[in-house]
């Protein structure tokens, strides 16, 4: 039997974890792995609630919005986009890929309030 207690704590923190050292990346100007662990943040704080929806372990998977489905959140328009906007930043930060996009300052400012902001929303609703 799962400790869905357990399992979800170990999320959290974890998300917790990840933001933090996405921050400091970010002070540090190391755009990609910042933006790839705040996509990572948002996917733990997801599996967290999967595991308290469905009383079980989470998928291994990295997409957002499966997870977010998974999890039976009602979320904004807004919030799915975030999701889906960092979905890209899991898949730059695991494969190389001809089409990756160039990340700079303006992009990590354009997602990283968003992805705080749906973080402290989880966590709340947690």
């Amino acid at each position: 039997m799962v400790d869905t207690a357990k399992q979800i704590a170990y999320w959290r923190d974890g998300a917790e974890e990840a933001l933090g050292a996405a921050r400091d990346l970010a002070e540090k100007h190391r755009w990609g792995f910042c933006l790839f662990l705040a996509h990572l943040a948002l996917e733990k704080l997801l599996k967290a609630h999967v595991c308290k929806q469905m009383q079980d372990l989470a998928p291994r998977t990295h997409n957002l919005l499966y997870l977010a489905r998974l999890a039976d959140l009602s979320l904004t328009p807004e919030q799915e986009n975030t999701l889906a906007d960092m979905n890209g930043f899991c898949r730059e930060g695991r494969y190389p890929d001809e089409e990756a996009r160039p990340l700079s300052a303006a992009t990590a400012g354009r997602h990283l309030p968003r992805v705080e902001e749906l973080h402290e929303w989880l966590l709340q609703t947690l």
